[in-house]
């Protein structure tokens, strides 16, 4: 499995010189409009009637024109030179995390948004909050799995999350003890000293995006390759339940835990067996351990110019 996870807080500079691009990106520009000068010198589709629905008068088309051009150049200057507290920028900020998954038959059988995804062959992104953690699965189909977590010694009555968003009767909430609150000694409670959370199983992470694709499946030689990859893009602006007092989006220097993983169905014996990799490992059946999660620390400064530690 290889990953990438970049962080973006307010706006983000290219990894390479500003002039570099430039360059590129006029060169990109001159060579296409060349080529497509060479292939459709002639008009090909003036013969095509055109019908009107209705009539836009023309001040109300300029001004609507003109207006799309400054959202257009607003959006662009917030991205490029904004400020970088999310509440004074317009641009949407988001933690991005990818994945390539090597898989020689790529298969997945869930279909339904919030389905049991790990009964497939996924992969998964925790986020801890302190008091709550968010859960997200994905298969290669592309299907969302996500769940909210409150610890149940957090959730008071009278306290911060007793609101209608998390209203244990009206909403789908379940109690949950981990991975092991069906398992002998630990049957209810789960092995975590803080025991059950609630689950809110209808909870969605506002403004979350997904995208999944299938590379070519597998194919005999030395260099076969297949599989398929994840991006995702979890919104700062939608991680409020999870912030704990830290900044939205993070700061130089803020640190969040974040479990990153690839789950896998194997099939040995007759049996089927689940195994998984992260990017730091648990240490346990029970991936519910945010305390054990990966800690990711934000940074504006770019990896190269960052000394290593000791």
């Amino acid at each position: 499995m290889l990953l990438f996870a970049h962080g973006i807080v307010g706006r983000a500079d290219l990894p390479i010189p500003v002039s570099l691009f430039a360059a590129a990106a006029a060169a990109v520009l001159v060579v296409s409009f060349l080529a497509l000068a060479a292939g459709w010198s002639r008009p090909r589709l003036e013969t095509y009637a055109t019908r009107r629905l209705f009539k836009i008068p023309f001040a109300v088309e300029a001004l609507l024109g003109a207006l799309g051009v400054f959202v257009f150049a607003v959006t662009v200057y917030a991205g490029l030179a904004g400020a970088d507290s999310q509440s004074d920028n317009l641009t949407p900020t988001a933690v991005y995390v990818g994945f390539w998954v090597e898989e020689p038959f790529v298969q997945a059988r869930q279909t339904e948004r919030d389905a049991l995804v790990f009964l497939d062959n996924d992969v998964e992104v925790f986020i801890d909050g302190g008091d709550t953690y968010y859960e997200f699965e994905i298969n290669a189909l592309g299907t969302v799995y996500e769940v909210f977590f409150i610890w149940q010694d957090a959730y008071k009555r009278g306290g911060r999350f007793d609101i209608p968003e998390f209203d244990l009767l009206s909403r789908k909430a379940l109690s949950f003890g981990g991975n092991h609150d069906r398992v002998g000694a630990h049957f209810w409670y789960g092995s975590h000293p803080r025991k059950t959370r609630w689950a809110f199983l209808d909870w969605d992470l506002p403004g979350l995006q997904t995208a999944v694709q299938i590379t070519d499946t597998a194919t005999p030689g030395p260099r076969a390759c297949a599989g398929w990859t994840v991006e995702v893009a979890f919104p700062w602006a939608g991680m409020s339940w999870l912030a704990n007092g830290r900044s939205l989006p993070p700061q130089d220097g803020d640190q969040w835990r974040l479990f990153i993983g690839r789950y896998q169905q194997l099939h040995a014996s007759g049996q089927e067996i689940t195994v998984g990799w992260a990017w730091h490992p648990i240490g346990s059946t029970d991936n519910h351990m945010p305390e054990r999660f990966t800690p990711i620390q934000f940074s504006t400064s770019y990896v190269d110019e960052v000394q290593p530690a000791g």
